[in-house]
């Protein structure tokens, strides 16, 4: 019988995401990939250390048992299939079963997802991670040099997403952009029974509330919602997550309060957030990764966004 990933929560990884390369990728980027071949070859025995995902994967493992597989990760990396040898053997290294990888030595790698089925793509790479998305695979750059994940809760995978442009589509963004504060207050509190479109990570909420029902003796999962919405935008928000039967742990909303300080008491592996000023300050406290999804990464992809005044910039 053919080996199958249906069932299961499929996470594809890059190499960079997974473990910390930046000095190997210096090279790399600098034009002079044989000698960043040469380097990883040369290290091949020395266990790479920890990246800004290494966490969330490593919890995420756990919820397999030996009579059934819930989590499959695939590396799915820019790597050649040389340095390739190196990542595998730092999986090993820190006792994490991943025994699948594609390695495309520098080739487009996104198109991969479609085969895999996969419910998250975490890259270090900003161009992959748009592509994924325009595919419609829930996707983040990760923000390198965010600290790693805390270890109060061994027991238990943390994930917090944004709302809007995340979770959900970004509709009410757009109002707010096009319009300001006060018409997207009303346009969400006229709109509050109806839900909102589903947004690029829909499905991978979907799929941990999958296997947070199937349940597992060795880890737990808990999800947190924190977004810049606050009263009365915030009915529309739990609204339609009731309407699409799933839930979360816990929700912050946060009227346009930092987000950083909220997260680093939540403590999650990984949050996900679609404005670059909210990971960059995230990323001072927990590992963040960005998701250049809806209008504020259309009009502006390469721009920061400024703070704004007010309680809505999810």
């Amino acid at each position: 019988m053919a080996a199958t990933l249906q069932n299961q929560l499929v996470v594809a990884i890059s190499s960079r995401a997974l473990f910390d390369f930046e000095e190997e990728n210096r090279l790399f980027e600098s034009g002079d990939a044989a000698a960043y071949m040469q380097t990883q070859l040369a290290r091949i025995d020395e266990p790479a250390r920890p990246g800004v995902a290494f966490s969330l994967v490593r919890k995420l493992l756990a919820f397999n048992q030996p009579e059934q597989q819930r989590v499959e990760v695939v590396v799915l990396s820019r790597n050649d299939p040389v340095s390739g040898m190196r990542v595998f053997r730092s999986v090993a290294a820190a006792g994490m079963a991943v025994q699948r990888g594609v390695f495309t030595q520098g080739r487009d790698p996104f198109g991969y997802l479609r085969p895999l089925g996969a419910h998250l793509f975490l890259s270090a790479n900003e161009a992959d991670v748009r592509q994924a998305l325009a595919l419609g695979f829930p996707a983040a750059r990760v923000a390198i040099g965010s600290p790693q994940a805390g270890s109060n809760h061994p027991g238990e995978v943390r994930i917090a997403f944004d709302g809007d442009a995340v979770l959900f589509a970004d509709e009410a963004e757009r109002v707010f952009q096009a319009k300001g504060l006060e018409a997207f207050q009303k346009h969400e509190q006229r709109k509050a029974l109806l839900p909102l479109p589903a947004g690029p990570f829909k499905p991978l909420l979907d799929a941990l509330h999958r296997l947070q029902r199937a349940g597992s003796a060795r880890m737990r999962l808990r999800t947190a919602l924190v977004t810049a919405r606050s009263a009365p935008a915030h009915e529309r928000a739990i609204h339609t997550l009731m309407h699409w039967g799933v839930s979360v742990d816990e929700a912050m909303f946060l009227g346009g309060l930092p987000k950083g300080e909220f997260l680093r008491e939540f403590e999650p592996d990984f949050f996900f957030d679609d404005q670059t000023g909210h990971i960059e300050h995230a990323a001072r406290h927990v590992p963040a990764g960005h998701v250049a999804a809806g209008v504020t990464n259309v009009t502006r992809p390469q721009e920061t966004p400024r703070r704004r005044r007010g309680s809505k910039s999810s």
